[in-house]
Formats: C-alpha cells, structure tokens, sequence
C-alpha cells in the first residue's frame, strides 16, 4: 500500500529548492505526493525564522498539524528548515505530538531517519549543521513542465550581520563542487527547464578548488554556455564581495537576466556599522552606479529594514534620500525585530513599535510611488518575456521580463516555456499588461 507525504514551505527560495529535494528522495523510496494534510501519512513544515512573523506562521501551522495527529496517531509530522536547526529538541518539549526535528544540513538523511522513526517508534532530532550540503537528487521527471527552477551553489554565511539569524541555521560558507552544479543544471534543462536561479546565502562569495581558482563569474560563465538554458538569475547577492568581475558579467553573458537583488539594508553609515554590513552608503551606491554604467538597462531590487536598534529619526531620512536617490525597482521592506542569539538582540535603544511601523508604512509608500514611476516608462514599448505558465487573474498566461517584471496577457495557444514579444498596454505597481506582438488576442 502506497504511503503519502505532504510539505508545506515557508520562507526563502532555498526553502523551495530544499523542499523539493526532499520530495525527489521521498518519491525515489516509494512515497507519492498528497494534495492535502489530511491525506498524508507524514507531513513535513519546512520552516523559515529570519523574522518574527515567518516564525509566528510556523508555529500556527505546527499546532493545527498536531491536532490532526491527535486524531490520527500513526501520522509521522516533523518540521524542518530554519527553525528546526535553531529549537532542536525544545520543539519536541513544545510539541509533543512531533516525531521529527531536521535541521537545514540534515535533509539529505531524510528517508534514512523515516526507517528509524517506523521501526523504533521514537522521535528524532538530527541538526548536525557540520555536515556538507546536499549533493543533488534526480527524480526522473520530477521538473517535466516547469518553466524555471533553482540550484543551490553553497550554503551558510561568514558574514554575522547584527541581526541575522542565518549563520546559526544554516552554518558556515560552503561552496557546491562546480561539476555537481553543471550536472544538475544539465537535469533540469532535459526536462524542459529554461530558466534557472542560483541560490546562496551570498553567492558572490563563491568559491571552488584549493587555492579558490574557480570563483562565481567564472561559474556564471561556464552554465551560460549551456545549450537550451535561456536565462539564469541570482540571489543573494552581498554588497561588499561584488567584484568588477561579477559586473561585467552583466554586459557580457546574453543569458544572464539583467537584474540583481542587492540588499542595502539601510541609508545611515551609523547603522550600518551596527549591522556589521561591511559597506558604506557612498560603497553601496557607487556599485549601483557601476552595475548600471555597464547595464543601463538592469532592474535592481533591494531589501531594507526600519527600526534598528539606536535608528534615529536622521538615520531614517538617510534611508529615505537613498532610496530617492536609486531609484529601486522594488523594495523588500521589513521591521526590525530581535532574533535569538544575534548581537542586536543584546543591543540597547530599541526603537518603539508604533514609530517602527510609521516608518516602515513612509518608506513603502515613497517605493510604491518610485515603482509606479519606473513600470509607466514602459507603457508602449515592447518587451521579451518568457512564458511561465496561467495567470493568476484567470483566463491568461504570464511572464516575467528579464528584469524580473510580471507580465500577464491574453493567447490562444499554449506557448508556455517560450520567449516571446510583448507590448506593454498599462502598468501597475505589482505587474504590467500587455498584447503578445503577431498574435490578434
């Protein structure tokens, strides 16, 4: 009798890519995909806590699973990803109805760990986060019919910002053997995949082979070469290890879509150097204006956080002018908020809630005019998008430019995993319209 598993994902982009990994091992040892919990004989929460709320939502989710597990005893449920890696055993003390705790270096084990948890009916924590990342799974068919997918190329940070919790759940820089890379991205592209996205915790940084000769534009070079992969995309990218190099792959890889997330963080020197970001605000900028003298063309998205510690009122206008100044495409704006273990944590002169909250709600409303502003330039031009898949809006199909713009429009036919033209009707803040070019819809 076939068992069934079901995974929900919270988080990043490398929740995604780790999710299914672990479904391509489930599937390779006989379990098949459920659409809902409540047909599952193991359900996995592969969790996120880089933010109080990402954590919040988890432990929401945790408690109804347990509740169905009250009902159904012999369901296996266990959590993974971030939170799993930070709470370890004190999630079994919270949650008793959890059979198993996998910590984010431990997915590789999964099935290994199932057969223990079945024979010996006993629960398990495995956050051992000394260990290598994942070498990669292949499920024969398993992408069959996705436009894009993602790759991880290292995992973990050296880099301990103030406030980031990502070091202690996802362990110290470790580059993926270059082959292994080339290998999946091969996979993925016999199965019809176009599209592919580099992940790591900063990617910048990568490196490969005794005396590092291998670094990440070199990478970036050797998977553009690749035949039928029509566009790669990277993230995450950290300010101060982008080099001239990395730059000029802009300008000189057809492939390489031209967009870069590079988060800024903040606009005051003050409180970058309280983060420990390892850049100025006359660096960060200067890289900007670099990347589009060798790109004009490029998007650049950010991330930025209000409410640090000791952020005066100054410090914020700092932010604002920055902002002003770049002119981002989009912003991924967020609250400060304390996360266990990190220096912030300890710091004093926290900011008061209402006012963080202000602040956030000014800064997004000066991003949602710039993002506007920026999307109604390409009111009546045409742009090349690749075509992903229905629209949520119904009744369309959608893509995203190389600049990482939604774009939904009416078709007849079934042009899914196609470069096509476009040209841009309107323009909103979250998306644009268009009519596909040579087409009467």
């Amino acid at each position: 009798m076939p068992q069934y598993y079901h995974i929900t994902t919270m988080g990043c982009q490398m929740n995604k890519y780790d999710s299914n990994h672990i479904r391509q091992l489930l599937q390779n040892s006989g379990f098949l995909p459920a659409d809902i919990p409540d047909n599952a004989d193991l359900i996995l929460i592969n969790t996120c806590t880089v933010r109080a709320k990402a954590q919040q939502k988890a432990f929401s989710l945790l408690g109804r699973m347990v509740s169905l597990k009250k009902r159904r005893p012999d369901l296996i449920l266990g959590i993974t990803g971030c939170i799993a890696q930070q709470e370890g055993p004190d999630l079994i003390k919270r949650f008793p109805g959890l059979d198993l705790v996998l910590g984010t270096r431990e997915i590789g084990r999964i099935t290994e760990i199932l057969e223990t948890i079945k024979d010996d009916r006993k629960k398990v924590v495995a956050t051992n986060i000394e260990l290598k990342p994942i070498s990669p799974v292949n499920y024969n068919g398993f992408f069959k019919g996705q436009v894009k997918s993602y790759i991880s190329i290292m995992e973990g940070c050296n880099n301990f910002c103030s406030y980031c919790i990502v070091p202690y759940v996802r362990g110290r820089e470790i580059s993926c053997p270059p082959k292994e890379i080339l290998k999946e991205a091969k996979n993925l592209i016999s199965q019809g995949v176009k599209e592919i996205t580099l992940l790591g915790q900063n990617v910048n940084s990568y490196s490969w082979g005794e005396k590092k000769e291998i670094n990440f534009p070199m990478l970036l070079k050797t998977l553009s070469r690749l035949d039928g992969l029509l566009r790669i995309r990277f993230t995450t990218s950290h300010p101060k290890d982008l080099s001239d190099d990395l730059i000029h792959c802009f300008g000189e890889l057809d492939n390489l879509c031209p967009h870069i997330h590079l988060p800024f963080q903040a606009g005051s020197n003050k409180v970058l150097k309280l983060m420990n970001r390892g850049y100025s605000r006359e660096r960060y900028m200067e890289l900007i204006n670099r990347l589009r003298e060798v790109k004009p063309d490029i998007a650049v998205t950010s991330d930025v956080m209000v409410g640090f510690p000791k952020e005066t009122d100054e410090d914020f206008q700092m932010t604002l002018d920055l902002i002003n100044k770049m002119e981002f495409d989009n912003l991924f704006s967020f609250k400060y908020s304390d996360r266990k273990g990190t220096l912030a944590e300890k710091m004093s002169g926290k900011i008061d809630k209402d006012e963080i909250s202000f602040r956030l709600d000014v800064l997004q409303q000066v991003q949602k005019g710039i993002t506007l502003k920026k999307n109604k330039t390409l009111e009546g031009k045409k742009v090349e998008i690749l075509v992903e898949g229905d629209s949520k809006r119904g009744g369309q199909f959608t893509g995203r430019t190389g600049t990482n713009k939604i774009v939904n429009f009416n078709c007849n036919n079934n042009i899914i995993g196609q470069l096509v033209e476009v040209d841009i009707e309107y323009a909103f803040v979250n998306s644009l319209k268009g009519v596909l070019i040579g087409s009467d819809n």
